[in-house]
């Protein structure tokens, strides 16, 4: 289980969005603990909202009067400001646009938002119910009728598969059957959490306070700090020492380009639409961006003869595609768009694939960091990892990658145990056989000026 840590959150529902804090499972004294930013007064559990992160901040500063004022690290996020406490695109979810999610084709992002939003949904459902706090026998109702018959349906399961759940024919069916399930069940289940969400931030604001959701999205895309990571984590290294310092782990994505979420994101809507995606790879040579697209589920990078060619920066990149040069993604049915696009290839964040910091934290592990960094910090750079391999047919890169080797098993295990913190005695091993694989993806890439 990874250790304690309180995490910002956005709530989005009937068209305003709340700020709060969710403090991820962990375990103390023998017992796994799970909360939101909230109080239990009597029989009814409440989750405080607040209009902005400044006013969740403030509150932070100046209120004991709530269900984490004990948490280990508490002390730590009573002293952070409104950037520390803006939430990363992760953990944004918008209970109004369940619908328009389940609408869309179900492609990875569609599935991703959609389970996430669910999770959280069942996470607090969890922390709310004051009924399943009491131990009367198996008779007590749940406050939560709605939410545990959503979570128990099938189609809903379905969602922890990930995207080949939902592919051909029968993922069709698939995915209109989440459809129908939350076209049944979704107005009960936020009707039942929202009569336990203060929108008052524990009488701190009032619902004039909210500005429109969409008015939201805008603000908070231009405030978050380019510099800050997409996982940023409050661990307390010692939670018997409330008062001490905690250190703070961040494990960014790349980052070598420049450009707004913005921009990215206007970007993303043509790039989606070609199917083939702008990918940035970080390796110990240098920072690049290519091309990536998937046929038949088989990764395919613009190269040639299992060279993948990158580039310094998207213009670079974009110059080239306007050329004539033969390479793999020319047989693409939809590369004349891309060949003709003013549209800049600047890859999202799920597309960027730094394979030197893990590396780094690795070392810093192995060096007594132990603790700090789980699992998750696998999942991003093992995914390009493995799409180049594929392309490159870097078997060596399998074999590292296989349950039988230390550096598998440890994957393995961020794919069903991701907070489990990673151990000073596994992370040398480890480190020397990632750094292997770095090497064998490293003879792959081309660098092209």
């Amino acid at each position: 289980m990874a250790r304690p840590s309180i995490v910002p959150i956005a709530l989005t529902l009937d068209d305003r969005t709340g700020y709060t804090l969710w403090a991820p499972p962990w375990e103390e004294d023998g017992e796994e603990w799970q909360a939101f930013l909230g109080t239990t007064e009597g029989e009814r559990a409440v989750v405080h909202l607040f209009p902005s992160p400044e006013r969740l901040a403030a509150f932070c500063r100046t209120s004991t009067d709530h269900d984490l004022a004990d948490h280990p690290v508490w002390p730590v996020v009573a002293g952070l400001g409104a950037d520390d406490l803006t939430p990363d695109d992760d953990h944004r979810f918008d209970l109004d646009g369940v619908y328009d999610i389940a609408a869309e084709e179900p492609d990875r992002w569609a599935v991703e938002e959609l389970a996430a939003t669910i999770d959280i949904v069942t996470r607090l459902a969890e922390c709310l119910d004051t009924d399943g706090d009491e131990d009367d026998g198996d008779d007590d109702e749940s406050q939560f009728e709605a939410v545990a018959e959503l979570a128990a349906k099938p189609e809903i399961g379905s969602l922890g598969l990930g995207v080949d759940a939902f592919v051909g024919r029968s993922g069709e069916e698939a995915w209109l059957g989440v459809g129908g399930v939350l076209d049944e069940l979704w107005e009960d289940v936020v009707e039942e959490l929202n009569e336990h969400f203060d929108w008052t931030g524990a009488g701190s604001a009032a619902l004039e306070d909210y500005p429109a959701a969409s008015e939201v999205e805008e603000v908070d895309a231009d405030e978050v700090p380019e510099d800050r990571s997409d996982d940023v984590v409050l661990v307390d290294e010692e939670p018997a020492a409330a008062t001490a310092t905690a250190p703070v782990r961040t494990i960014a994505r790349g980052g070598r380009i420049n450009a707004s979420p913005d921009e990215v994101a206007s970007a993303a809507a043509f790039w989606e639409s070609v199917g083939i995606l702008p990918v940035e790879i970080v390796v110990p040579e240098g920072a690049g961006v290519t091309l990536r697209c998937y046929v038949e589920d088989v990764a395919r990078f613009l190269g040639r003869d299992g060279e993948v060619f990158v580039f310094d920066t998207p213009a670079d990149l974009a110059r080239f595609c306007k050329g004539t040069e033969d390479h793999d993604l020319t047989e693409i049915a939809s590369w004349p768009e891309v060949a003709d696009t003013d549209v800049p290839p600047l890859p999202a964040d799920q597309d960027r694939y730094d394979l030197t910091e893990l590396s780094e934290v690795l070392s810093e592990v192995a060096d007594g960091a132990a603790g700090l960094v789980d699992h998750r910090a696998f999942a991003q750079p093992v995914e390009g990892v493995r799409d180049l391999a594929e392309y490159a047919g870097l078997t060596r890169v399998d074999e590292l990658l296989a349950p039988t080797s230390a550096l598998g098993r440890a994957v393995a295990r961020g794919e069903v145990e991701p907070q489990a913190p990673l151990r000073q005695e596994d992370a040398g091993e480890l480190r020397r056989q990632w750094d292997e694989v770095v090497t064998q993806v490293s003879g792959a890439l081309v660098f092209r000026d």
